[in-house]
């Protein structure tokens, strides 16, 4: 199993990378203002790659519930700095966390190789053409509605069937359009237009979930969902639930973890591997 970035082929036939999380928002739901001067945003870099991130995820626009949306061009003000300055110091995989073709664009021009994107593609009709013009790695994820809207009741029949579906539509559609199968992976957006039901629903089956043996991506880092589930508030009760969940998530066959806290999960990640025989 291979996932192919515009910069490097990442090899996850046995062995699973994280994806270290640095927002540089204002209102992120975990971290929000904290990584926002370039600076800081560095400093945390540094630490996530000393941790043992392989790919870091940069996001200049919240996505979490009800978040107000961020124009193109203070979204470019947030990340593409933060960008050039890791990249002036790290040959390692970054990844832009936007919506917005226009952001995707300056995002790669300042040296991003992945673009992860929660409409899966579907949000800007230019997006498409940038990620196949680049050849860069492809985050393709599932959301109902949109940030502002997407816990606003959101149903399904079949929560797993329609996830299922939404891949297989995304990954021939792209296709047809030029991008590489293997620039792409998946993300079932756990969060993002699901109740805590469905979001239990897509992990008790995602190990089966991802079309044509592509990549999963797995982004569960402090989400509400575990604090419903131990009827706790407090985003710290939220980080070792995470690290299990990342375990669970590659022995199902899981093999890429989006996380907030680099170190234990990838010492979950290693731990899990060396059981499995990995």
């Amino acid at each position: 199993m291979q996932w192919r970035t515009s910069q490097r082929t990442f090899d996850l036939t046995r062995r699973g990378a994280i994806m270290g999380i640095l927002n540089v928002t204002p209102d992120s739901f975990s971290d929000g203002g904290r990584h926002l001067a370039v600076d800081a945003a560095l400093e945390h870099a540094r630490r996530m790659i000393a941790e043992g991130a392989e790919i870091l995820d940069i996001g200049g626009e919240s996505t979490r519930p009800g978040a107000a949306p961020v124009s193109v061009d203070e979204e470019i003000a947030r990340t593409v700095p933060v960008i050039r300055a890791i990249r002036e110091e790290w040959d390692g995989c970054l990844s832009i966390d936007t919506m917005k073709a226009a952001v995707a664009v300056a995002a790669i021009e300042a040296g991003a190789d992945v673009v992860n994107d929660v409409t899966g593609l579907t949000g800007d009709p230019e997006m498409t053409a940038v990620c196949r013009d680049a050849g860069c790695g492809v985050v393709v994820m599932h959301m109902r509605g949109t940030p502002r809207t997407m816990q606003a009741n959101p149903r399904y029949e079949d929560v797993v069937e329609e996830v299922r579906a939404f891949f297989l539509e995304r990954l021939e559609t792209l296709i047809a359009a030029g991008l590489a199968a293997e620039a792409l992976c998946f993300d079932p957006g756990i969060g993002f237009g699901k109740t805590l039901e469905h979001n239990l629903a897509l992990l008790r089956e995602v190990g089966n979930l991802s079309p044509a043996d592509r990549p999963l991506l797995l982004g569960v880092s402090r989400k509400s969902f575990i604090g419903k589930i131990l009827g706790s508030d407090s985003l710290d009760d939220r980080s070792w639930p995470t690290v299990a969940l990342t375990a669970y998530g590659r022995d199902a066959g899981v093999r890429l973890h989006r996380v907030h806290d680099v170190k234990p999960n990838v010492e979950a990640l290693r731990m899990t591997e060396a059981i499995l025989g990995a």
